[in-house]
């Protein structure tokens, strides 16, 4: 929702989180669709306002002086608190509206979110859903903070201020091409069968890859690492490709592997556990009735993903 438009958020304090978020006053008029000189003078006159300044202009980036750090965090808490009020006044009129933001890691956005939406937005086409792909650990962190109502994560522990509402058990394996050697190992491959294998990793900002490293150096694996990204569609692409054997979960690689251009092979290795994909909440009474909602088709979702394996 646009507090902005509504008049619950001022044009100074707009222009400001703006300019904070993108790091440049530039960049900020961009996004507005102003000038740079109009974004620095609404700016100016919050601070003189404030008599404090926002931001240490003396260097060759801009960056948030002492005083600007905690506007904008006491900032973003009440835009929290805002956008669930507004979230809540529509809930009294019994409007089924709102807007729920949901951070999720790429895998869960890529292959579970777009069949949940599809069917979410079919019985609640006025639920505005904003979806930030992150990492396993900062989803945790952003709903503790405040900042999302809902989390898709792996392997996470939940805070005290966070509820775990489903969690699901997903096998990890090879993502290969058909025909690949690795798809006629039985029961399933171990680590010791990826030696010589040109192996994509995920990186250290995914907790797959460091798990993975881990237990492949304690099995004294040789193998070639290819490379190293982030980027789980990335990484399915190149499989797909013969570029290289890929360890993750079936998570994200549906399309490919019902497609027939992938093939999922388990690994049969006692070093690596199943990978717990997680969905996490704030407490029920702080969800709106859209954010609760969306659990309950998301809960669903994961919950069927754990009885499928």
């Amino acid at each position: 929702m646009d507090l902005h438009r509504l008049g619950l958020v001022s044009t100074r304090v707009q222009h400001f989180q703006l300019t904070a978020r993108l790091g440049s006053i530039r960049a900020a008029a961009r996004a507005l669709n102003m000038t740079p000189s109009s974004v620095s003078r609404s700016i100016r006159a919050l601070e003189d306002d404030l008599r404090a300044p926002l931001f240490d202009r003396g260097g060759q980036q801009l960056r948030l002086s002492s005083a600007g750090e905690m506007l904008l965090y006491h900032l973003g808490q009440s835009t929290v608190e805002l956008g669930r009020a507004v979230t809540g006044i529509a809930d009294l009129r019994g409007l089924r509206r709102g807007t729920v933001t949901l951070v999720s890691i790429e895998s869960a956005a890529r292959g579970l979110l777009p069949r949940v939406l599809a069917q979410f937005w079919a019985r609640n086409p006025e639920i505005a859903v904003d979806v930030r792909v992150t990492s396993s650990a900062d989803a945790g962190a952003m709903v503790a903070s405040g900042d999302a109502d809902l989390a898709l994560s792996f392997d996470q522990q939940p805070s005290r201020n966070l509820r775990r509402i489903a969690m699901a058990g997903l096998a990890l394996g090879v993502l290969v091409p058909p025909g690949s050697r690795l798809t006629t190992i039985t029961p399933g491959p171990t680590l010791s069968d990826l030696s010589g294998e040109r192996v994509i990793l995920s990186d250290s900002s995914l907790t797959l890859g460091r798990s993975v490293e881990a237990a492949m150096g304690d099995a004294f694996v040789d193998f070639a690492r290819r490379g190293r990204t982030n980027s789980i569609a990335l990484m399915i692409e190149l499989a797909e490709r013969g570029l290289g054997t890929v360890m993750q979960t079936r998570l994200g690689a549906e399309r490919e592997i019902a497609a027939g251009s992938l093939v999922f092979v388990p690994l049969h290795e006692r070093r690596i556990g199943l990978r717990r994909l997680m969905l996490m909440a704030r407490p029920k009474a702080e969800l709106s009735e859209a954010a609760t909602a969306l659990s309950a088709a998301l809960g669903q979702a994961v919950d069927t993903l754990a009885s499928d394996g």
